[in-house]
């Protein structure tokens, strides 16, 4: 298998499958195989490169709990924590990441499956949280933090080496943001909880290297599905969650030859499906040879390295 061009992505169903994965230029005239693994996907036995500008890694992703791991391999940042501090913990180390080695958490909005583990992992590690003013007067329970930097949507900021640039977004929170994140010319950027694309996002989510995006829903399978009808209107809303032809249509415009990969997040476990989200979207990818790849819920993806 390891001649092949595949690689393997977890998603969770109830008899615990993979789904098999090729290159984004081959996605056209493939398709999605699932197959069984018995080896533990959160084993990550892959050697750190000795060069590289930016690590990601996605955490967990979904309406159960949310979290994105960035590494500049000197700066060590969380956006979002939105699992208990153990699980975060435990994904963390089971891909060989130090919870010791962070340096602050950075909150998008005050959503629980955004914030579940914020106050534990900063009051441990004792990790200063980033977040707006808005999102902070709406935030409950945390408990006492280590301490507390605000931002401003529009405004980058640093911690230490990274240059973090927070972007508004269009979600039903008190000031909610997405992140594009620099380092020594390398550029990511994460855009989830949005119900739409403004042109101002779209500028921040040009000439990445990395891109996780929201896939949350398949129309027709919200339309149909067991949600009440103004929790549906909301989904839906400009307010609400992009769906995955929204994904494929915001990716269409933003691919670029130097785009290397890009993850799907935040994807409903009722109103979606990891193999319509990757069918659909993986159509809008006929310009670069990014790696398309869905992001799980109930385990982490690999670390991921940009140079």
């Amino acid at each position: 298998m390891q001649n092949a061009d595949y690689r393997f992505w977890r998603y969770k169903f109830p008899f615990n499958v993979f789904c098999l994965k090729r290159s984004a230029l081959q996605v056209k005239r493939s398709f999605i195989v699932l197959i069984y693994l018995i080896m533990d996907p959160m084993t990550d036995n892959a050697q750190t490169p000795l060069d590289y500008n930016l690590a990601v890694c996605t955490l967990a992703s979904g309406s159960k709990g949310n979290a994105t791991y960035i590494s500049d391999g000197q700066t060590s940042i969380l956006i979002d924590a939105g699992l208990s501090g153990i699980e975060l913990q435990r994904r963390l180390t089971a891909r060989g990441l130090d919870p010791a080695s962070l340096q602050a958490i950075i909150v998008s909005h005050e959503h629980s499956d955004h914030t579940r583990g914020v106050g534990i992992l900063s009051r441990r590690y004792k990790l200063p949280v980033y977040m707006n003013r808005s999102t902070q007067s709406a935030l409950t329970g945390l408990g006492r933090l280590y301490a507390i930097t605000p931002y401003e949507c529009g405004k980058p900021f640093h911690i230490r080496s990274l240059c973090i640039h927070p972007f508004s977004v269009s979600h039903d929170a008190e000031d909610p943001a997405g992140f594009a994140v620099n380092c020594n010319g390398t550029r990511m950027a994460i855009a989830t909880d949005l119900g739409i694309a403004t042109a101002m996002v779209k500028e921040h989510l040009k000439h990445c290297a990395l891109l996780i995006l929201e896939a949350n829903h398949d129309p027709k399978m919200l339309e149909t599905g067991p949600y009440p009808w103004p929790l549906k209107q909301r989904i839906q809303s400009r307010v609400g969650h992009l769906s995955n032809a929204d994904s494929k249509n915001l990716l269409l415009e933003l691919q670029h030859d130097k785009l290397q990969h890009v993850i799907l997040a935040h994807l409903s476990e009722i109103n979606n499906t990891p193999q319509k989200a990757f069918a659909e979207v993986s159509r809008a990818l006929t310009r670069c040879s990014a790696e398309l790849t869905v992001a799980d819920q109930y385990t982490s993806g690999p670390v991921l390295y940009l140079k």
